[in-house]
């Protein structure tokens, strides 16, 4: 069948704002918006840029806005979208570097101010820093995020406060604030406890809709509040 994408360009070059182009493309149900980009790049129009990799939604390279929604381009199939014309757009609230590209620096920056690696400074076991099983399940989830930036750049925190430390980035300090093998917690929690930390998420859940991995990020953001409030630091 014959699929219609209004995608957004901008060579800042050439542009002074963004505007969008349209491009008719053969498709089946099950192809996703990934192989159609692939298809429109290399066969119409080899200007049009755009992040990928891995193409399963392991790396998190594809993430754009699709029909008003964040997602990964790469698990995002025709048929899951009810529309005839397909829109597609980068992720708000980033700078646009050309087309679908956006600068992530930012997001990064705050994403390692959280210090994200293991920090243990008691002696090296002879062997490796066990768990429990039930101590694991406490960061499983949180251990599956590919840092895509979906959550992020959906947050209605993030948009209204450029320093915002983020929901990725939050996630990523429960997954070592919980981590047992992990003696820096109270570090990372004065980290998240100021005016641009936790506390500015208030709860809206966009960040559980966006994310590819369907975590549950909004509860573990609340475990870190709750521990915050119940800890002396």
């Amino acid at each position: 069948m014959k699929v219609t994408f209004k995608i957004q360009r901008f060579i800042p070059e050439n542009d002074t704002k963004p505007s969008f182009k349209e491009y008719v493309v053969e498709a089946q149900p099950n192809t996703t918006i990934l192989d159609c980009l692939n298809d429109i790049r290399w066969h119409y129009d080899e200007t049009l840029s755009f992040r990928r990799s891995c193409g399963h939604a392991i790396c998190g390279s594809c993430a754009m806005n699709i029909n008003g929604k964040n997602g990964l381009a790469c698990q995002t199939h025709i048929q899951d979208l009810k529309s005839g014309v397909i829109t597609v757009k980068p992720l708000p609230s980033f700078p646009i570097i050309k087309d679908l590209v956006v600068d992530l620096d930012k997001f990064y920056e705050k994403f390692n101010k959280i210090k994200p690696y293991l920090i243990n400074d008691e002696p090296v076991p002879e062997k490796e820093r066990l768990q429990s099983p039930e101590q694991q399940k406490l960061i499983e989830e949180s251990t599956t995020c590919i840092l895509c930036a979906a959550c992020t750049s959906s947050c209605p925190s993030f948009w209204a406060d450029d320093d915002y430390l983020g929901p990725s980035a939050l996630l990523k300090a429960y997954r070592y604030i919980f981590d047992t093998r992990d003696t820096a917690a109270e570090e990372r929690l004065s980290i998240v406890n100021d005016k641009h930390g936790v506390f500015r998420c208030h709860t809206i859940f966009n960040c559980n809709e966006a994310c590819p991995k369907d975590i549950n990020i909004t509860n573990h953001i609340a475990k870190l509040k709750t521990a915050l409030v119940t800890t002396k630091l």
